[in-house]
């Protein structure tokens, strides 16, 4: 992957650094409007699901950066862009994953830029301007935090572990009930909850907890952070093969120990559960 994207910019840049670098640009247009939040018109998507002017200022600096870096790659982000390329990459992007925590003063917000290419996220980069953290990796891309490469994560033990979960505000009721009946009752671990796909993902990769569930979470949440947690030995359940970018995904990540413990779970809910792991094939 790198080697070809190369060819796409100049010789003396890699895509890693091309694209921190316009993560960590549209981070500071983000902080921009974060500082003066005041005065940032806010709009509604659905009932608990706002979009901003600062979403839509950042989506379009990417657009325009991406276009630019790789002019022959498609692009597919949260708030409307959808340009068709020729190469058959597609960087999806969500400019501010977390607005609802952007929009109340919240640190847990991140841009997250991931590549799709033969059905499959291959590369990541997600920054955190608040919290200062960009994370990258992918195929043939070592995983970093901040230019340092993450240790390995440890294996799961119940007697403290925790998880992630995300649950978007459309899911039923029940299904939301039986995600905490369950972690209650059967996994009998703690759990917490970001409101952000991408910083409950960061959590897995620097070992805070051990995996996360999510109902509802959509592609561009999660396209940066799957291939960078790849390299920590961190699975999936979804089925790429049968995923189109605009579905809502029902998925769990983890090493493998977590997702044999939570994949009854997703039975139950509608999960994705089609194979023990589903990654890069």
């Amino acid at each position: 992957m790198a080697a070809d994207m190369n060819r796409a910019i100049s010789p003396e840049l890699t895509v890693k650094s091309v694209v921190e670098e316009i993560a960590h640009s549209a981070g500071e247009i983000a902080l921009t409007y974060f500082r003066s939040l005041a005065s940032v018109p806010v709009e509604k998507k659905g009932h608990l699901d706002l979009v901003t002017k600062a979403d839509r200022a950042v989506e379009e600096f990417l657009i325009a950066s991406l276009r630019k870096a790789f002019p022959n790659d498609g692009i597919y982000g949260e708030e409307g862009g959808d340009i068709a390329g020729v190469s058959g990459r597609i960087w999806v992007i969500d400019p501010i994953d977390g607005t609802f925590n952007f929009v109340r003063g919240g640190e847990n917000w991140a841009i997250s830029i991931g590549l799709y290419e033969n059905r499959r996220p291959v590369f990541g980069v997600i920054y955190a301007p608040v919290r200062n953290l960009m994370l990258s990796g992918g195929e043939s891309v070592e995983t970093r935090l901040n230019g340092k490469p993450m240790p390995p994560l440890p294996p799961l033990n119940l007697s403290r572990a925790s998880m992630g979960i995300g649950l978007h505000p459309s899911v039923a009721t029940e299904d939301r009930l039986e995600v905490l009946r369950y972690i209650s009752d059967e996994l009998r671990i703690s759990f917490r909850c970001y409101g952000a796909a991408t910083l409950s993902l960061i959590e897995v990769a620097t070992g805070q907890t051990d995996g996360y569930l999510s109902l509802g979470d959509s592609t561009w949440d999660v396209m940066a952070a799957l291939p960078i947690l790849r390299n920590l030995g961190v699975s999936h359940t979804i089925d790429w093969d049968h995923t189109d970018l605009r579905t809502k995904l029902r998925f769990a990540c983890g090493k493998e120990e977590f997702l044999v413990k939570v994949r009854p779970l997703l039975e139950s809910v509608g999960g994705n559960v089609l194979s023990e792991e589903v990654g890069y094939e």
